[in-house]
């Protein structure tokens, strides 16, 4: 049986909202694919095997112009490569594909301008990323229990598996407020 998802199990596990005996018979072994925008070398050969693919189902000729071929490479593919697939499948089919691509990636998806990103600066150490990462993510896996159990502490702190009293400080820690003591 293969099994495929864009979710964190392991974390749905822990979460209560993946059954543990559904996981324990899928994870025999795992196969991590990363994500078409840290695999950009592979997209030029991916376009042309679906161009192709999309020109002989269609009985088209359509050509993809170097330039679109760079942009295709430098798009950030939050959809992967389905999403690399129905882009091709349209420059293939629409008579201005090519020219709708252009326009999705000058205006972005959501039809304002696409602010210019610029590289970022890594000013900090693994160390210090890590932290910082992990913080975030307690801070996140918190709110979402807390939610979930609408502030009860207690329930929150036995899903957690944390003392009440580690819960509270962590609450602390994170500057989290309950709903109902909100000033709005």
């Amino acid at each position: 049986m293969i099994a495929a998802t864009n979710r964190d199990l392991e974390d749905a596990l822990t979460r209560g909202e993946f059954r543990q005996d559904l996981y324990y018979r899928l994870d025999v072994v795992e196969l991590r694919i990363p994500p078409l925008r840290e695999r950009r070398e592979e997209i030029p050969n991916l376009a042309a095997w679906f161009l192709a693919r999309f020109n002989a189902q269609y009985g088209r000729q359509k050509q993809l112009a170097p330039e679109t071929l760079i942009r295709l490479s430098e798009y950030p593919w939050s959809g992967n490569v389905r999403e690399l697939e129905n882009v091709v499948r349209r420059m293939v089919v629409l008579t201005d594909g090519e020219q709708a691509f252009e326009a999705l990636v000058a205006h972005g998806r959501n039809g304002h301008a696409a602010a210019p990103r610029p590289a970022p600066m890594v000013t900090e150490s693994l160390r210090e990323i890590a932290r910082r990462s992990a913080r975030e993510a307690e801070r996140r896996a918190l709110v979402e229990v807390l939610e979930r159990v609408r502030w009860n502490r207690a329930e929150a702190s036995r899903i957690l598996k944390v003392s009440y009293k580690t819960l509270l400080h962590k609450i602390a820690e994170c500057e989290l407020t309950s709903p109902a003591r909100r000033v709005v």
